[in-house]
């Protein structure tokens, strides 16, 4: 009695290590409307604690994949950044939330999907190239973790090597007063007015080559550009939340 074809080729892929290629496609009507209404009820509940503007929104493409790299301050940064488009945004998440499969279900319904962090760095990859294969953002904190302070941290190169791969544009993001509102070793967030500053794309303008190699020169340039970018765009959203309280004491004094 043989195994089948898929049956074989599953096993002999487990002997010789290799992992099946991860397919690329299209989000489906059903989950972009789950995505949308979980979204609106994301971006109320942001808006309601953290009101703030999003600025440079039109530098966004409107289709076509591509790397949205925030600063990160905070673990609500990937619920502000739910605001700055209507498109359905994937994340990487840990796979310890696929531990429960009803959580998992739901948040990858929403648009995240399983990083093992011990190492599988590939496995990574892959599955964010699937999702620019497929036509869709990818979220990406350039920082790897979250950070403390008004200067951006030397960015890990995954980023911008997996741009140059891809042959996708890099949008650099700054958000202004996330870590006041919800610092590194709080357990509750405070409400607090955040900006957010959408930058101008970066990289990297040509499609990949054939052979899909990438040099450590081109990653590391774009990603010191990535981090340029990024730091520009995160002192425009801190000093956006300075405007309207510099216009407040103007009149008050008279000025």
């Amino acid at each position: 009695m043989t195994n089948g074809p898929e049956k074989t080729s599953e096993t002999k892929a487990a002997r010789t290590g290799r992992r099946r290629p991860i397919p690329s496609r299209p989000p489906t009507v059903g989950e972009i409307a789950f995505y949308r209404a979980c979204r609106a009820i994301v971006v109320g509940v942001s808006r309601t604690f953290f009101p703030g503007r999003v600025i440079g929104a039109e530098n966004l493409p409107e289709t076509g994949p591509y790397v949205l790299a925030p600063v990160h301050r905070s673990y609500l940064d990937w619920m502000l950044v739910a605001r700055v488009t209507k498109r359905r945004l994937r994340y990487m998440a840990k796979a310890e939330i696929w531990g429960s499969k009803i959580v998992g279900r739901l948040v990858e319904a929403l648009g995240a999907f399983p990083v093992n962090r011990s190492g599988a760095d590939r496995e990574a990859l892959e599955r964010s190239r699937a999702v620019l294969a497929g036509g869709e953002p990818l979220v990406m904190f350039p920082e790897g973790t979250r950070r403390s302070g008004a200067s951006v941290a030397e960015l890990r190169e995954g980023v911008a090597y997996l741009a140059l791969r891809a042959g996708v544009p890099i949008v650099p993001v700054g958000i202004g007063g996330a870590e006041r509102a919800m610092p590194r070793g709080s357990v509750l967030p405070r409400p607090r007015r955040i900006d957010i500053v959408i930058g101008a794309p970066i990289g990297p303008g040509a499609p990949p080559s054939e052979a899909g190699r990438v040099s450590r020169k081109a990653t590391t340039a774009l990603s010191d550009e990535l981090r340029a970018a990024i730091q520009r765009n995160f002192e425009a959203a801190e000093a956006s939340l300075a405007e309207p309280r510099l216009a407040l004491l103007k009149g008050r004094r008279g000025l």
